[in-house]
């Protein structure tokens, strides 16, 4: 049987997410994106994990859609498998845990999409990033109409996809595509590091952070009446009691503990 497309890993409580076809310069092809997503959704449901970071095997984080895996279908015979890369960033934005993209190397189309969607990017100084959608007749997909203009703007958004060209690390970081720029080899270490911090925070607040952000757009009164409804509950919660009291007692909060 052919190895895995996808590894994971236990570092406490985060969970290393390794894309693994280096042959391939991790090219998602749909064994990828549907082990990637049943991954996720684990990820998800499993109370052990609170944060996940996910990264690329060999040297580059990824390369985009397998081109070699694509011909000329009918829109039928397309929608499962647009659906299917679908599911993996409905999955990075359904969960409340935070999702942290470790790249190195090279993100192309799909790889950037991917990157994108996760809610923290750390990228090695040396990394390259493209849209590259345009070059096989295509606009973008995973959720890169939501992702990119959310961080660099529509103008840029626009720009970027209609004249896909390679941004370097300190152009991703000034556009807002990375949020990190690390030394080459130090990416994955960064991430993981950032991934512990968050673990050990307070994961309702995380998931309300989350759902807040991903869908800003409303009324002033409604984001208002969505903040209330987070908040109220947060009040409620065990990590509230327990950061209250470790302010109290001049102590660092254990978040994730049940209180009596």
């Amino acid at each position: 049987m052919s190895a895995a497309t996808v590894l994971t890993e236990r570092r406490g409580a985060a969970l290393l997410v390794t894309l693994n076809r280096p042959d391939r310069r991790n090219a998602i092809d749909l064994r990828l994106r549907a082990e990637l997503a049943e991954i996720l959704e684990a990820a998800a449901a499993d109370d052990a994990v609170r944060s996940i970071v996910i990264t690329g095997a060999g040297k580059v984080f990824c390369s985009g859609g397998d081109v070699s895996t694509m011909k000329r279908v009918t829109p039928e015979e397309a929608r499962p498998r647009t659906e299917a890369a679908q599911r993996v960033i409905r999955a990075i934005w359904g969960t409340p845990k935070p999702v942290i993209a470790a790249v190195e190397g090279a993100a192309y189309g799909a790889g950037v999409s991917l990157a994108l969607a996760c809610d923290r990017v750390v990228v090695g100084d040396t990394v390259r990033m493209s849209m590259a959608f345009t070059g096989v007749g295509l606009a973008g997909d995973m959720g890169i109409f939501a992702s990119l203009p959310a961080r660099v703007g529509p103008a840029r958004a626009k720009q970027l996809l209609l004249l896909p060209r390679v941004v370097a690390a300190p152009e991703a970081l000034q556009l807002g595509m990375a949020d990190e720029v690390v030394p080459e080899g130090e990416v994955l270490a960064r991430a993981l590091d950032d991934a512990a911090v968050l673990a050990a925070g307070p994961a309702g607040a995380y998931g309300a952070i989350k759902s807040m952000l991903a869908e800003p757009v409303g009324t002033v009164p409604e984001i208002l009446d969505r903040e209330l409804a987070n908040q109220i509950q947060l009040f409620a919660s065990d990590d509230f009691a327990e950061g209250v009291a470790a302010f109290a007692e001049r102590r660092t909060p254990r978040f994730g503990q049940p209180t009596i």
